[in-house]
């Protein structure tokens, strides 16, 4: 089978995904922009480029961008109109749309409707939050363009049933990150945790809470600095880590000074330096508000051993998160209800101990392995769907094909 996928840019999670699906049919991925430094750098403070190999294992092609200055921040500021003349070329049998969030993803759309292509969607986001409803009209006349979809957990799952689509469309593609590539990482720098701890000024005594990711609105990182100073006044030793940068840093350290907060921040960790900071943790914390429609982060830290506390509006909290056994929920912006969770475990460290051997196993089932899986039998049912045509109806020439 020839499939094209379409993404905005490549993204260090997709790469497992797109190696995994070109070992078992045909895969040529459009892409319609490849970030330099600068344009990598949105939402993280800082140009860089990750560290490992985003484009080996599978075709790829770089698709001409309309944009005179192309980035990766808006829904209008890239365009790829040549998509459809691409498709065209590669005559692919399905097409699969990694969501609806920027043009190009709209234009490939649009493009396979016209030649005909079956169509397989992949988007992130879920049920958590109540839409406008001009907003779920739009969803609505937009996902029934589609011929299946692919579900990365329980929330976007029921996103798409709340959109009258059958169950027998739907098939599972857990979020995932290479969970593989994790363990083998932290087997490595759990052996140094102790230097890390040092590195970073983390007493031995205290028990250290994570929080890594951009520092940026949607991730709350002051709700987790209110926490911790309320957290102070009645918990056992504790330390903050922060691993990334952002537009919140200075905020964030201006507080933690004035709070005289135990915190160290290590600044931008990349794919490879990531796991240290997870050989240093007791566990994570992702404090996030409806903008986090899943939180990938939760998948790193349990491949590597840790629990994770997570707000109420986390997109993966429903699939990986449960109280006292992989780690535990909170409402969204109760300062004091995320307090208490960490006086809770800063007080048990055998607990989270427990607890992180729980999610490793839980987030077990969350694997590039299963998502190939989940992807290739929807490729299959949107093709022989359009195989299929109803009695009495004459195939169209895209049904022939």
């Amino acid at each position: 089978m020839k499939v094209a996928a379409v993404c905005t840019h490549p993204i260090q999670y997709y790469t497992p995904w797109f190696k995994g699906l070109a070992a078992r049919v045909d895969l040529k991925v459009f892409y319609a922009l490849l970030p330099d430094r600068q344009q990598q750098s949105v939402g993280f403070g800082g140009a860089f480029e990750w560290d490992i190999p985003l484009l080996e294992g599978y075709d790829w092609e770089l698709l001409p961008n309309a944009r005179r200055k192309p980035t990766l921040r808006g829904f209008l500021n890239s365009s790829t109109p040549s998509i459809k003349s691409a498709l065209e070329r590669f005559q692919p049998d399905a097409a699969i749309i990694t969501g609806w969030q920027s043009l190009p993803l709209i234009q490939a759309t649009i493009a396979c409707i016209r030649l005909g292509i079956p169509r397989v969607v992949r988007g992130e986001s879920n049920a958590l939050r109540q839409r406008p409803l001009p907003v779920r009209l739009m969803h609505r006349a937009l996902l029934n363009r589609f011929d299946a979809m692919l579900a990365i957990g329980k929330m976007n799952r029921t996103f798409y049933l709340g959109y009258g689509i059958s169950p027998e469309r739907m098939f599972g593609c857990p979020y995932f990150v290479d969970n593989d590539r994790f363990q083998q990482q932290i087997i490595k720098d759990k052996a140094q945790s102790q230097d890390f701890r040092s590195s970073w000024r983390i007493p031995e005594s205290s028990t250290c809470f994570l929080f890594a990711g951009k520092l940026e609105p949607k991730k709350r990182i002051m709700d987790l600095m209110r926490a911790m100073e309320a957290a102070g006044k009645k918990c056992q030793p504790f330390h903050l880590l922060v691993a990334g940068t952002g537009e919140q840093m200075d905020e964030a350290r201006a507080f933690a000074e004035a709070a005289k907060l135990p915190v160290t921040f290590a600044g931008f960790l990349n794919q490879t330096e990531i796991t240290r900071a997870y050989a240093a943790a007791d566990c994570l914390v992702l404090p996030s508000d409806y903008g986090e429609t899943w939180g990938l982060v939760v998948n790193e830290a349990m491949a590597c051993g840790l629990p994770a506390i997570v707000s109420d509006r986390v997109g993966c909290g429903p699939d990986l998160v449960e109280d006292r056994v992989t780690g535990a929920v909170f409402p969204f912006g109760d300062v004091e209800a995320l307090a208490r969770w960490v006086v809770q475990f800063a007080s048990n460290r055998s607990q989270l101990e427990q607890m992180g051997a729980a999610a490793r196993e839980r987030v077990k089932a969350y694997s590039v392995e299963a998502a190939v899986d989940g992807t290739l039998k929807s490729l299959e049912y949107a093709v022989g769907t359009r195989q299929r045509p109803s009695a009495g109806a004459v195939p169209s020439p895209s049904q022939s094909r």
